[in-house]
């Protein structure tokens, strides 16, 4: 890998020495969760996709759940002690996170928002989130995600 392939997500996990692995595949605006998890060849259920919100108070929140998931709103305001919660506009997300729709990731945002990941995440080896850009995402130990981004461990989705 070149210096360059490297992402904002990457050098943050290197200068805090947390072992990952990178994956680039080509990916166009059309791709879901379930297509990046079949190029991936991975299970559906350890790729996890990264959803920022606003609370009812105007705090933001970042959600990391399985790609196959819906975000539960109702849930994920009681995990973030809102009344309500509501999904940020697309394109607030990059002056936000500095992330592109598609390419967020809960690692290296702009500014650290209280992050919460699904309670599924901690039963695998390894998870898979994006790295920051369209067309890459990393592996990682999910204890050392949950380190890195500040999570807390919640039921966020929909039954």
């Amino acid at each position: 890998m070149k210096k360059d392939d490297k992402t904002n997500v990457m050098r943050v996990l290197d200068s805090k020495k947390i072992h990952y692995s990178s994956h680039f595949y080509t990916q166009d605006s059309t791709m879901t969760g379930e297509d990046i998890a079949a190029l991936l060849n991975e299970e559906p259920s350890c790729v996890f996709k990264t959803l920022v919100t606003q609370g009812k108070t105007g705090n933001y929140y970042v959600f990391i759940i399985p790609v196959t998931q819906e975000l539960d709103l109702k849930k994920a305001a009681k995990s973030a002690g809102e009344k309500s919660i509501a999904m940020i506009k697309q394109k607030d997300l990059l002056p936000l996170t500095g992330y592109v729709h598609g390419g967020c990731s809960p690692i290296g945002m702009k500014k650290q928002f209280k992050t919460f990941i699904h309670e599924s995440a901690i039963k695998y080896k390894t998870i898979f989130v994006s790295a920051g850009r369209l067309g890459c995402q990393i592996e990682i130990d999910p204890a050392d995600l949950i380190s890195v981004a500040k999570c807390t461990a919640a039921d966020l989705t929909q039954n």
